[in-house]
């Protein structure tokens, strides 16, 4: 048996404020979707931009509902709108926050596993990384350059084996 160790590097900013300004403008983009969370049995809003090779940016919140498996998260959204809309165009970067009126959030907010799986397929139909970006309401900001930080071992298209004639 050979013990295999995954190490993975995040930046970590105290704030906000000490991010580029790119960055910067892309969490007051997810930030500005946080708002638009629609999330009533949570009470946890989450928000996220995607920032487009081209310079557009999409939005997306929580898409909570009663029956709580069909709901959506805001990477999901944002991203899968970007796709239905940019089909072809590369994602660059995702901000997510979240903010909730039961508590406050002073952490990074990171992907639930199955937005890092959607973000990993995204990095892998571009063949590029895509850099996360993930703050909560106050608090250190969590800088990783690919979803494969997150993911080490990612499920792909080249994992099905398809042969394509």
């Amino acid at each position: 048996m050979k013990k295999v160790e995954i190490h993975s590097e995040f930046v970590e900013y105290g704030n906000v404020d000490e991010l580029p300004d790119d960055d910067q403008r892309l969490v007051v983009e997810a930030r500005l979707s946080v708002n638009k969370a629609y999330a009533p049995y949570s009470r946890f809003q989450v928000g996220a931009a995607v920032l487009l090779e081209n310079g557009i940016v999409m939005r997306g919140n929580n898409q909570e509902n009663a029956s709580y498996p069909i709901g959506l998260c805001a990477e999901r959204v944002a991203i899968f709108a970007a796709g239905a809309n940019y089909p072809g165009v590369k994602i660059k970067a995702v901000a997510i926050t979240a903010q909730s009126d039961l508590f406050h959030i002073d952490k990074p907010i990171t992907p639930c596993g199955a937005c890092r799986q959607a973000i990993a397929e995204y990095e892998h139909r571009y063949h590029g990384p895509i850099r996360m970006i993930m703050v909560g309401e106050t608090g250190k900001v969590l800088v990783a350059d690919s979803i494969s930080q997150f993911l080490p071992y990612q499920f792909t298209a080249d994992d099905l084996n398809l042969k394509r004639t």
